[in-house]
C-alpha cells in the first residue's frame, strides 16, 4: 500500500510532535507524522517523581552501548522515548536552555547567524510558559508549562543552593537568564503535580482533530527510498505489512540514534559501514553517526543524611549549580555542574543508604570532549546497532570530572548543608588519595544524563551532514530536525534546544513559504 501527502514527518518526539502541530497550522497543507510508538498510556509516566523508574518500558527504545573503557568497562543504557511526545514522556523534565556562548559555538560552526541566542530567543520564548510571567527573556504563552519552584522546593535543596552562596556562588532566579553560573532551583515541564510531554502540549484534541493532519502510530520507520537525488517514499513496517509513504518534503525527527539509523539502513552513510552490514551505498556521508556525545553524570557523591528526609514534592532531583574550572569565576560559559537529588541516587557499583536516609549530589562535565559513534550491523529494524559514546577518552574530560567531584564534596562540607550530613558514604579516603584513584571512582560512578546529540550535526562545512537551514546535504527534499543536528552539546539538557530548534525551523518555513 501507499500514501501521500504534502509533508512527511518521520518520529513523533520532541521535535516532531511540534513540526507536526505547527506546520498543519495552514489547512491546506496536508501533513503526516508516523511514529513508531503510540499515545503513552503507562501512568507512572505522569508523576514527575516517578521518571528515574520508568526507563525500559514499553514505551522506551532502551538502547544499550558498547562496554566503555572509561567508565570501568560498563554498557550503559540508554533510555529513548518510544511513544508520541519521544523521550519527553521518559526525561527528567528539566528547561536549561543552555548558555549564550554554547549558541556563538553553533552559529560559528554553520557559519549562520540563525543559530545565535538572540536569533533563538524569540523562539525559545515562543514554546514557553512560565509559571512566573514572562518578561524579555522568558515567554508566558507558549504550548510547554514550565515551572518554576518556589515553597514546593525542598528544604535540603534550599540548604544546597544556600551552601553554595556560602561559598560565594551567584544564587540564580533560573537557569534561563543572561548568566548560567550559579545556583538555582530547576526549572520544570510540569503543570498541576504532572508531567507534560510535548505530545500533551502541542498535539492537543484540537490539533489531532485537524483533517489536514493524520497521525500514524505503530509504525517504525524502516529506510528511505531514495531515486536520484530526492526521496521517493518511506518504507513503514505497521502490523507485518509494509507501507510506502511520500510527501513532496520529508523531514526526519527520530532523535539522536534514530535517525542517523534510518539514514544507514536507506545506504548512506560511510561506505565500509554500509557494506560490512550489507547495505548498498547510495549516497556517501562519511561523517553520519559521528560526532557522537553525551552528558554523563557522576552518581555519585552520596551521603548519609542526618535526619530523614521527606518525600520530594517534584521529581527528586530539584536543583543544578553551574561553575567555572575557576572558582571565583561567575560569568561566562560554566565548565562543570552539580546537582542535588533528594534521595540516594546511585551507579550500579555503589552502595546507598535506603530512601529517605540519604541524597546525593551528582557531579559533571558540561562540554564534554570526547567523541564517539554509532553504526547499523544489518539492514533490519531488528539489527542491533552498535552505539560506542567513547566516554572519558580525553584529559580535559578526566580533568574536569575531578574538578566536579572535588567542588561537589565542598558544598557537601558547608555549613548550610552540616545538619543534613551524618556521613558521607562515597567517595572514600582510599578513592580521594591521588588521581589515579579518583579517576577510577569517576569511572564506576558515572551514569548517562540522556543527551546524546550530533549523529547529524549541522555545519557549514562540506563534511556535516545537515546545512544550516537543516537540509540534507546531497538530497533535495529532506531536512533533519532533531537532536541529531546539534553540532555542540550544550551546557545543560538539550530538550529546550530541541523545541527552540524545531520552532525556528518552522517560522522559516514560514518566512520563506518553502524550506531552503
Amino acid at each position: 500500500m501507499s500514501f501521500k501527502s504534502d509533508i512527511l514527518i518521520l518520529g513523533a518526539g520532541s521535535a516532531g510532535c511540534i513540526l507536526a502541530a505547527r506546520l498543519s497550522e495552514d489547512p491546506n497543507t496536508s501533513v503526516t507524522l508516523i511514529e513508531a510508538g503510540q499515545k503513552a498510556t503507562d501512568p507512572d509516566i505522569a508523576k514527575p517523581d516517578m521518571w528515574p523508574f520508568i526507563q525500559g518500558r514499553d514505551f522506551d527504545w532502551d538502547f544499550v552501548t558498547t562496554p566503555q573503557a572509561g567508565t570501568a568497562s560498563r554498557s550503559h543504557h540508554w533510555a529513548r522515548g518510544k511513544a508520541l511526545g519521544g523521550s519527553s514522556n521518559l526525561h527528567a523534565m528539566f528547561h536549561v536552555r543552555g548558555h549564550q556562548d554554547d549558541f556563538a559555538r553553533w552559529a560559528e560552526l554553520t557559519q549562520d547567524a540563525r543559530w545565535t541566542y538572540a536569533s533563538l530567543l524569540p523562539h525559545f520564548k515562543a514554546t514557553e510558559c512560565w509559571s512566573t510571567g514572562g518578561d524579555e527573556l522568558h515567554g508566558d504563552a507558549g504550548p510547554m508549562p514550565i515551572l518554576l519552584p518556589d515553597t514546593q522546593t525542598h528544604p535540603l535543596v534550599r540548604a544546597f543552593i544556600e551552601g553554595w552562596a556560602e561559598l560565594g556562588l551567584p544564587k540564580l532566579r533560573d537557569h534561563c537568564g543572561d548568566e548560567l553560573i550559579g545556583a538555582a532551583a530547576n526549572a520544570l515541564m510540569i503543570r498541576d503535580g504532572i508531567r507534560v510531554s510535548v505530545a500533551d502540549a502541542w498535539l492537543t484534541p484540537q490539533v489531532r482533530a485537524r483533517p489536514n493532519l493524520t497521525i500514524v502510530q505503530n509504525s517504525p520507520v524502516r529506510r528511505l527510498i531514495v531515486e536520484g537525488t530526492g526521496v521517493r517514499a518511506a518504507e513503514i513496517q505497521q502490523d507485518g505489512a509494509v507501507e510506502l509513504w511520500s510527501a513532496d518534503r520529508v523531514i526526519l525527527s527520530m532523535g539522536a540514534i534514530g535517525s542517523p539509523l534510518a539514514l544507514m539502513r536507506s545506504g548512506i552513510g560511510d561506505p565500509d559501514v554500509l557494506r560490512a552490514a550489507g547495505v548498498d551505498c547510495i549516497l556517501e556521508r562519511k561523517d553520519l553517526g559521528r560526532n557522537l556525545h553525551d552528558h554523563l553524570l557522576g552518581a555519585g557523591n552520596i551521603y548519609r543524611a542526618a535526619q530523614p528526609i521527606s518525600p520530594s514534592k517534584l521529581q527528586i532531583s530539584e536543583s543544578l549549580s553551574y561553575q567555572a574550572e575557576d572558582p571565583n569565576q561567575t560569568t561566562g560559559r560554566p565548565d562543570i555542574v552539580v546537582g542535588c537529588v533528594v534521595a540516594p541516587s546511585a551507579a550500579e557499583a555503589l552502595d546507598a543508604p535506603e530512601v529517605g536516609e540519604g541524597f546525593t549530589l551528582l557531579f559533571g562535565v558540561t562540554h564534554p570532549t570526547s567523541r564517539g559513534e554509532l553504526y547499523i550491523t544489518g539492514p533490519e529494524l531488528s539489527d542491533p546497532p552498535v552505539i560506542n559514546p567513547n566516554y572519558l577518552q580525553t584529559e580535559r574530560d578526566r580533568h574536569l570530572f575531578r574538578v566536579a567531584l572535588k567542588r561537589a564534596r565542598s558544598v557537601g562540607q558547608s555549613q548550610a548543608l552540616a545538619p543534613w550530613v551524618a556521613e558521607e558514604m562515597h567517595p572514600s579516603l582510599d578513592e580521594l588519595c591521588s588521581d589515579a584513584a579518583l579517576d577510577a571512582f569517576i569511572a564506576k560512578a558515572v551514569i548517562t544524563h540522556h543527551h546524546p546529540v550530533a549523529t547529524c550535526r549541522m555545519g557549514g562545512d562540506e563534511n556535516a551532514i545537515v546545512d544550516a537551514g537543516l537540509a540534507m546535504r546531497g538530497l533535495d527534499n529532506l531536512w533533519i530536525v532533531d537532536a541529531s543536528v546539534i553540532p555542540e552539546i550544550t551546557a545543560g539538557p538539550i530538550h529546550a534546544s530541541v523545541m527552540a530548534i524545531a520552532e525556528s525551523f518552522v517560522v522559516n518555513w514560514n518566512k520563506r513559504g518553502e524550506l531552503e
